[in-house]
Formats: structure tokens, C-alpha cells, sequence
């Protein structure tokens, strides 16, 4: 009986120990990918804020496109509330302005979508009836 005990222990202690080799086998594996790949961050990002700074330039709105912009102007207009406030105010009526222009086009692409995709399904329909 103490012979089968002491077996069963050994087998128990035995058997942890091969679970925690075997679950740390892969953690140095990770480390050891992780340490010898080689990745170049921000390379493929040369051309992104140029590519931004063409798209910002393209507006041809007058209001601020950039934080320096924007303090620039608060600080042309920092000793009168009263012009700021009408800065303020021009400026988002030409943003609500831009804005619906893109609310308009967007909305008609998608009614014309949705007509396209209901006539599409209006001849879907009817060749299933005429089969």
C-alpha cells in the first residue's frame, strides 16, 4: 500500500513537472520570435502626412485647417470678444454649409443606390416567377 502511494506521488510530481517545462516552452519561443524579427516601424508612413497636409490644402474654405492656424487667429482677435464670437460664428455657418453639401451628395448616391439595388431585385423576382 505505502508502495502504491509513494508511485502515485512520484507520477503526480513528475507529471508537474512536465507541465511546467511544457508551458514555459512556449513563452521562450514568443520572446525568441519577438527578439530576432525584424520590423521597421513608420516606413510605409513616409508619404501619409503629405498626403493629408494635399488633402487639408484642397478646401478652399477660409477657416483655420491646423491648431497653429486656429491660435494664430485667437491671438489676431484676443483684445475684441465681439469680432472672435463673429469669426466664430462665420466660420461655422461655411462648416454647417460644407458639411450639407457632403449630407446632400451622399444622400443622393445612396437613394441612387437603393434604386438601383430595388430594380435589381424587381428582376430577380420576376425571373424567378416567369421559371
Amino acid at each position: 500500500m505505502i508502495n502504491l502511494i509513494s508511485r502515485t506521488i512520484s507520477h503526480i510530481s513528475s507529471l508537474l513537472k512536465g507541465l511546467q517545462i511544457k508551458s514555459f516552452l512556449p513563452v521562450i519561443l514568443v520572446g525568441f520570435l519577438m527578439l530576432t524579427t525584424n520590423v521597421g516601424y513608420g516606413q510605409n508612413d513616409k508619404g501619409l502626412g503629405e498626403r493629408v497636409r494635399e488633402q487639408i490644402q484642397q478646401d478652399d474654405s477660409q477657416r483655420p485647417k491646423t491648431t497653429g492656424e486656429w491660435n494664430k487667429e485667437a491671438r489676431e482677435t484676443e483684445g475684441s470678444p465681439g469680432k472672435r464670437l463673429q469669426k466664430i460664428g462665420e466660420e461655422s455657418a461655411e462648416a454647417f454649409k460644407q458639411f450639407g453639401s457632403g449630407y446632400v451628395e451622399g444622400a443622393k448616391k445612396t437613394a441612387s443606390d437603393v434604386g438601383d439595388s430595388a430594380a435589381q431585385t424587381g428582376k430577380d423576382i420576376s425571373n424567378q416567377v416567369r421559371r
